[in-house]
């Protein structure tokens, strides 16, 4: 075959090579009719929650800055640079993109080189006599992609660097969600301490009172031991508190990089966090494009998609083109010289026959996979539904419940205190006293844990709602190797 006519085949067949095989990708549509709560929809359910719901509106990169602490702020700066977890998050997208770039390098023609020196003595033959042969080879191959196998390769490649993309941003979003909760969880065990430490104050002013009683003979000796009871009984509730404080600060420390002897805690306050004054709540239609975890498996169904071509194209034929320019002399000098080079142009189609049904059961399971993927996919946008759901219902929960709790505490102390005056007046038993002292003990714990709950289900809604990723400019889905503009969601109707 002449160059020309090997160029005009090349051509041929590029012009032939503009379809590949298998399945193009089309991203799943969302159900017209999801929603996150029923009865009268989602605007107006979420206004039930009590808490001041932007319904619509975007959720902001750095959402942990909405409840206003300069001391947790800190403290998620801190998480993100040394997370271990989030390093390995950051290393596994960075090997996902190399290998997408080396699946792409497929794509083009591949040049080799080859030398070699040879000493030989031709004495018998010949008299030359000792000599050394020098050659040179080098080597051009193109497989030529004709059905689209390599660029489905490539596809899935790049869909597997996009998938790690969001699995890493979905790592950032749950340390960040890790290190929020956290960070209430001790505040409340803080604000339980000392309610605890309140309440034991006021029955050991109680058991001065019977003591000072019993002296005088107005009281008895079982009163006393009865207080003490109690006394102990709250004491003994304080340790258990300290333990998981203590256990919630080790919590902390791996969360933000620190050994346990490292980390200094910054003795976080219920009172010193606030909750947003409106909590954002995207509109269901965008909640597909801002979950990562959901992206992270819609690009799993979009490599699913691709290996069924990458599978069509191995049954089909395989053309390689392939060019080589050999030179032999007897002096490097003389390499590539007049009368010391040739050439050689091939092209080579290999059509698999019979493989014992490999070919045919691997398409196959490249299906079955596709298949299996669309449904992991499906019950990834149930689930993120469920979460946002379950975030409204709990807020919509935890409002009723402090706002019970907070009224409990207020009666249950104006009753302590009413209690306790007039059972030194002597109008009242001690019995009475000490009912009073265990009724306010436990609203005032309830309290606490209440006011807990609801910063936690404020994390929970904004961890479900996917943290914002697509407003910060340093996010981990944007360094994936793709397309940026089919990385990042655009969701008409929200703030940007």
């Amino acid at each position: 075959m002449t160059p020309a006519r090997l160029v005009s085949l090349l051509l041929s067949v590029t012009m032939l090579a503009g379809c590949a095989v298998g399945p193009d990708f089309e991203r799943p549509g969302v159900d017209p009719g999801a929603g996150y709560l029923g009865g009268a929809g989602d605007a107006a359910a979420s206004r039930a929650t009590g808490a001041a719901i932007a319904y619509g509106t975007d959720v902001p990169g750095r959402w942990w800055e909405l409840f206003r602490n300069k001391d947790l702020d800190a403290l998620m700066k801190q998480a993100i640079e040394s997370n271990p977890d989030l390093e390995a998050a950051r290393a596994t997208l960075k090997q996902a993109n190399e290998l997408a770039l080396a699946e792409g390098g497929n794509l083009f023609p591949s040049l080799s080189l080859s030398s070699s020196a040879t000493r030989a003595d031709s004495t018998g033959t010949s008299n030359i006599g000792l000599y050394t042969l020098y050659s040179v080879t080098p080597s051009l191959s193109y497989p030529l992609d004709i059905f689209g196998g390599t660029r489905r390769s490539v596809e899935a490649a790049r869909a597997t660097a996009e998938a790690q993309g969001f699995t890493a941003e979905a790592t950032y979003l749950t340390v960040t969600s890790s290190v929020a909760k956290a960070v209430i969880q001790e505040a409340s065990y803080r604000e339980q301490i000392a309610a605890s430490q309140e309440v034991i104050a006021s029955y050991k002013e109680l058991l001065g009172v019977l003591n000072n009683q019993v002296n005088v003979g107005t009281s008895t000796r079982a009163n006393v031991l009865q207080q003490q009871a109690a006394l102990a009984q709250a004491q003994a509730s304080l340790p258990a508190l300290q333990k998981a404080l203590a256990l919630q600060q080790n919590t902390i420390a791996a969360l933000v990089g620190d050994f346990p002897n490292q980390y200094a805690s910054r003795k976080f306050r219920i009172a010193g966090l606030r909750l947003p004054h409106a909590l954002p709540l995207s509109l269901p239609s965008a909640l597909v494009e801002q979950r990562p975890d959901i992206r992270a498996a819609e690009a799993q169904l979009h490599r699913a998609s691709a290996d069924i071509g990458v599978a069509t194209a191995a049954m089909l034929p395989q053309l390689t083109l392939s060019a080589s320019l050999p030179s032999s002399a007897a002096e490097l000098g003389d390499l590539f010289a007049s009368g010391t080079t040739g050439w050689s142009i091939a092209a080579g189609l290999v059509q698999p026959i019979f493989k014992g049904g490999a070919l045919v059961h691997n398409k196959r399971a490249a299906e079955a996979a596709y298949e299996a993927a669309f449904a992991n996919y499906r019950s990834t946008v149930l689930a993120a539904f469920r979460d946002v759901a379950n975030a409204l219902r709990s807020l919509q929960h935890d409002r009723q419940a402090l706002a019970g709790y907070l009224a409990a505490e207020t009666a249950a102390k104006e009753s302590l205190d009413l209690t306790q005056t007039l059972f030194k007046a002597g109008t009242v038993s001690y019995t009475d006293v000490l009912t009073a002292q265990t009724t306010y003990q436990s609203a005032r714990l309830a309290r606490a844990s209440a006011e807990a709950s609801r910063y936690l289900d404020a994390v929970a809604l904004f961890e479900a709602l996917g943290g914002g990723w697509w407003n910060r400019p340093d996010n981990l889905a944007v360094l994936a190797n793709t397309d940026p503009q089919k990385t990042m969601p655009s969701v008409s109707g929200e703030k940007k």
